[in-house]
This record gives C-alpha cells, structure tokens and sequence, in this order.
C-alpha cells in the first residue's frame, strides 16, 4: 500500500482570481485620411501608420494621401498615429486573393514541370475555364499569372504581388464577382497551386458602387471608433454641400469626431458677411457653414490644400494623462505650410467667417491665426470636451466593470462613483484644462451658486439616495451626477497702454 498524505486544502483553502482588464481610454490624437488612390481595397478600408516612411512605402511620395500624411507627421511634437482610408470614388471590381506563398511554393519547379495546367473560376460571366496551360517555359511567378490573365481575358486577370496570386474582374460595381478556384473538367488542377481554393485563399470580395463623401465617412466610422479627426486628400473634387454632409455626420457622431476642411479659394479673403444679402456662394465654404454652428467641424483657408492636416497634426499631439499639456491652437506653426501673406481686412473677414489661416507677420514669424472651429467653440474646448467625456465615462464604467462586488444603491455606492468623477476632474486639473479658482458665472445646482469661486476648478452634485424616486431606484439607476468644470481658457491678444511722463 502506498503512503498517503492529506491535502493541505483540507485546513486552508486558497482561491486565486484576476479581476477583469480595465476598459482603455479612447485615443484623442489619431487623424483619418481619407483618398481614392488605387491603394487599400474596398475590403480592407484603411490602414495605420506610425511614420510617414511607412506611408510612403504604400502611396509613392506624389499622392494626396501621402502629401497630406507629410504635413500630418511634420508638425513637432509629432502625431504618434494616423489611419489612411479609401473613398471609393469611382466603382471597384471584384477580387480574390490567394493565401501567401510560402518559400517552397514559390520554387518555379513546382510550376514548369506542368503542360496541361487548368482551372475554373465562378465569376458574374459565369464559370470560367483556364486550360490547357503550358508553364514549362516561365521563369517566374509573374510569367505564371501573365499566362493565366491570357486564358481568362477578357473577363478577368491573373497577378502576383510577390506573395500571393490575385484574379480580379474586369467588370465593376455591385454585380462585380469572382469565387473561388475549383477543379477542372480536364487537365491538371493547379487551384491549390494558387492557393486560391476555398480552404487557402482569403474571402473573395465583391465590387463597389460609387459612394458619396458621407457614405465613405460613415462607413468608416463605423469600422473603427479609433479615429478622432477626419479630412479627404483626393485628387477628386468635393462640393460644399457635401462637405456640409460630412460635417453634419461628425457632428451627430458618438463617439465624437471631428471634420477638417482646407480651403484654397482665394476670393474668400476680400469678401466677409456683411456684403451677402442672401446664402453666401458655394466656394465660400467658411461663410456657407457660419449658420449650421458646427463645433466639430474646423477649416482653415490656405493655398496649400491638404494644410489642415497639419493643423490637425498639431491638436493631436497633446497627451491629456500629462501635466500642463493642453494648448491653443493659436501661435503654433504648420511645417512644410507656406505662411499667407494677408491685409488687415482679409484677415478680419476670415475672422468673421471663423475660418483658420497659417499667416505671416511683420516681426518674420508666421502663426496659425484664430484657432476656432466653425461653430462657437475654440478648438481647444472642444478637444478637451471630447477627451473629459470619454475619460470620464471609460472611469465610471471602469469602477463598475472592475469591482469585486456589487456598487451599492446607496449614499456609499454614490460617493465611489463621485469619487472616480473627481478623479477625473483633477486631471483636468493637472493637464490644464480646468482652473482653479474662477468664478462659476453660469446656473448653478446644489450648492453651487452664480458668482461662486470655485477653489478646486470643478464642483460635483448628487442627489440624496433617499429622495430618489422610486422607479430609478428599481431601475437601479444613480440619481443624475451634475459637474461644473471651469475652463482656464487660453489669452491670445493683450492690450498694453503705457504712459511716459517728463
């Protein structure tokens, strides 16, 4: 009989947990750039860059993707991140890849042994056969595709992009299809060769119709909530009432983002207005978003038409978990924008349409002017609205996500959500957001009252549980949390009289 021994778990009883990974802050410095270059597919819809070799690698250093990407990444401190998308400006055709070749496979010897080679391919013509196909004389791989895009012609073409083996249609839209490779009725299968079988090859993708502005951003919004900022580089043109349609979407948007606009037309720089007695011309688009009020929407007038990107850049380098971080956009520079050289009365009249200018003056410096978003609102406000809300909101769900145990319904369960809210408040505190000591001149609630200073920059008001109603209570809900946050605001003009005296 073997000895035996007693389980120490018999006397002490240890139960190990993790508690749940905490949900992440949402990013406030990434820019979607949006174009039409032949580059990312309909399928994959954008990509991420970290620097501007990496969007060079893809577009070529001559695209509006890559020329707006250069003023997005020149500004100092730089952006860490920025997304490209693809507008489908004009119709896309039906496409599968082949999964990647690995070193074996791209041996030609696998390939020029075969004379007879053949394959089917299901596309909107139908079943299309490839074959007899004779490889024996090719000496790559592109060879390979040259001589299945002949036996497909003119209905769709073979190529190899040093990795994979793509057949794309020749026709485009929405009835654009290509399926899979399967066998042939004779000759030797060379499908799994291409790896572009239903158990190898990616998802065939089918073609596009063309889509507006607004359908590009919206079906971008909802494939990642990643992006805060988005403006279009393309060498298609778009209308000011599209621009308006943008707008409205990014306005309407939760997660909220914002719409750069730059715009080159020079007449808006000797008319403001005071001379429009009806809706001001469409390429005044300054003037014609004045009435919407749009406060997530910034434009900004230059000869240089992808210059917000750099602007944009600039906004998007503050870390709002930092001290002292936050900035006016007002007084910063645009590398690689040419400053504008503008009267008094231009600058003025695209004061007055709240629109944006990198300007040059007297002292040989040159700083970006005004620093507003189309509507009421600096950029800077509304950047930090946008980042309190989501910092606040990812906390609270994170102390109700993360606790071990249930938050209490009670005065003790509303005192640990306050406390995180205050959390929040101090580091707009700390990142110089919030400014203490300023007076409250709004309405006031609990015991916050107008004309109040306010010593810590922000004031937090719940309601006793006890005098909750009775519905809220068995819906389980918080009683309303009101916060009052005082703004430190930025000075940005200074009026100095000094007298002298004999």
């Amino acid at each position: 009989m073997e000895n035996t021994m007693l389980s120490v778990s018999r006397l002490v009883e240890v139960d190990v947990s993790l508690s749940p990974q905490a949900a992440a802050n949402r990013p406030f410095g990434i820019l979607m750039i949006v174009g039409d270059s032949d580059v990312i597919s309909a399928f994959e819809r954008y990509r991420s860059y970290n620097d501007i070799d990496s969007v060079a690698a893809d577009f070529g250093t001559t695209a509006p993707e890559y020329l707006a990407a250069e003023l997005y990444f020149g500004q100092l401190p730089k952006p860490e991140t920025l997304m490209i998308g693809r507008w489908l400006q004009s119709q896309t055709k039906a496409f599968i890849k082949g999964g990647a070749l690995t070193a074996g496979e791209k041996i030609m010897t696998n390939w020029t042994v075969i004379e007879t080679g053949a394959a089917q391919f299901v596309t909107d013509f139908g079943t299309i056969a490839a074959g007899p196909l004779d490889f024996s004389e090719t000496v790559d791989l592109n060879g390979v595709a040259e001589i299945i895009s002949d036996a497909l012609a003119p209905h769709a073409t073979c190529t190899y992009d040093g990795s994979a083996f793509t057949i794309t249609s020749s026709t485009e839209g929405v009835t654009s299809t290509v399926g899979y490779a399967i066998a042939p009725v004779s000759g030797l299968d060379i499908s799994g060769l291409l790896k572009l079988t239903f158990a190898l090859a990616n998802a065939p993708v089918a073609g596009r119709n063309v889509e507006t502005p607004v359908e590009c951003a919206a079906e971008l919004a909802n494939r990642t909530g990643q992006w805060f900022g988005l403006m279009f580089a393309a060498d298609a043109a778009i209308t000011t009432t599209e621009h308006l349609a943008v707008a409205a979407l990014c306005e309407a948007a939760s997660p909220s983002r914002v719409y750069g606009i730059t715009c080159t037309d020079s007449r808006i720089l000797d008319t403001n207005m005071g001379i429009y007695s009806g809706d001001a011309p469409d390429y005044d688009i300054p003037a014609v978003f004045l009435p919407y009020m749009y406060k997530h929407t910034v434009i900004q007038y230059s000869t240089n038409k992808y210059a917000v990107a750099s602007l944009i850049g600039r906004a998007f380098s503050v870390n709002f978990t930092g001290n002292n971080t936050v900035i006016t956009l007002m007084y910063k520079q645009e590398p690689g924008v040419v400053a504008e050289y503008l009267t008094s009365t231009q600058a003025d009249n695209l004061a007055s349409k709240r629109c944006n200018v990198f300007v040059m003056y007297q002292n040989n410096t040159a700083i970006i002017q005004n620093g507003v978003m189309s509507g009421p609102c600096w950029i800077d406000e509304m950047q930090i609205m946008c980042w309190y809300q989501d910092y606040t909101q990812t906390a609270i769900y994170n102390a109700l996500y993360t606790s071990a145990t249930k938050v209490p319904q009670t005065d003790i369960g509303s005192n640990q959500i306050v406390t995180v809210a205050g959390q929040c408040a101090q580091q707009a505190v700390a990142n110089g957001a919030a400014y203490p000591g300023g007076v409250w001149t709004s309405t006031g609630f609990g015991n916050l009252k107008t004309g109040d200073v306010m010593p810590a920059g922000y004031y937090i008001y719940v309601q006793p549980m006890a005098l909750q109603n009775q519905a809220d209570r068995e819906a389980r809900k918080m009683p309303v949390m009101q916060q009052a946050i005082k703004l430190a605001g930025a000075i940005h003009t200074v009026d100095c009289k000094v007298n002298f005296n004999r």
